[in-house]
């Protein structure tokens, strides 16, 4: 998941970004209207956290433009306390959600896990390759019951490749997907992080594979074992 973060405040924003990136997303940080309106432009993002009283362009401004060009992007908008009309006119320019300022981190960390849930589908779903499992909301991954201990570029490598099973990911896709905005990664960190990745879950018979110079793939699997999104059950959220 990557997310953009829209905030004046750097002492916030720094810890926002920290937790964010803590918690294995991809986040971004822009400090005024203009710079998120551009970002918001030009890159895909699975989330915005929006501050309205942002310098330059305002965060309704933002907002509007974003709806206007027919974006259905999950936006949970920041705000201060006292501020009831902006908030009221922000959900009413397309917001999904809003947090008055201070808030509690944790709180915010619930209102993301929903959001991104919602943009899941709505629930909390599980994709399921094989014996290979992953747990989208949860972000969680196993092998028959057996709990895999992956990095967060690793989660995030194992989700584009599942939401694209049997269909090439270039690496320029892969650092689109598992990077911050702007952050230098090389082809060789990308390659190290397929070879991790390889190792945990090619024990269970799902393999990548590699199309030299090109990408890389999941391989699908036969029809009656084939990649297939279900609702979570008790058994795989207790293993």
């Amino acid at each position: 998941m990557r997310i953009l973060l829209a905030e004046d405040d750097s002492v916030l924003a720094d810890g926002l970004t920290r937790s964010l990136r803590h918690s294995g997303y991809a986040a971004d940080c822009v400090k005024n209207g203009i710079e998120a309106d551009s970002a918001l432009s030009t890159q895909d993002f699975d989330l915005l956290i929006l501050d309205l009283g942002l310098p330059r362009m305002s965060g309704l401004e933002v907002l509007r433009r974003l709806r206007s060009r027919n974006s259905r992007l999950p936006v949970l908008i920041l705000t201060a306390a006292d501020s009831v009309e902006q908030r009221v006119q922000g959900l009413d320019l397309g917001a999904d959600d809003y947090m008055a300022k201070p808030f509690a981190l944790s709180e915010l960390e619930a209102r993301v896990r929903a959001l991104t849930r919602r943009g899941a589908g709505g629930g909390p779903t599980v994709i399921r390759h094989g014996p290979l499992s992953y747990d989208q909301v949860g972000r969680i991954a196993y092998i028959g019951q057996q709990m895999l201990e992956l990095s967060a570029r690793e989660l995030g490598l194992l989700e584009v490749l599942l939401q694209r099973t049997g269909r090439l990911v270039s690496k320029e896709q892969l650092v689109d997907h598992l990077c911050e905005w702007g952050e230098e990664v090389s082809n060789n960190a990308i390659e190290v992080y397929v070879h991790r990745l390889r190792k945990k879950i090619e024990v269970g018979g799902v393999r990548i594979a590699t199309v030299r110079g090109l990408g890389y793939c999941l391989e699908k699997l036969p029809e009656n074992s084939a990649t297939a999104i279900a609702p979570i059950t008790p058994a795989a959220s207790d293993a």
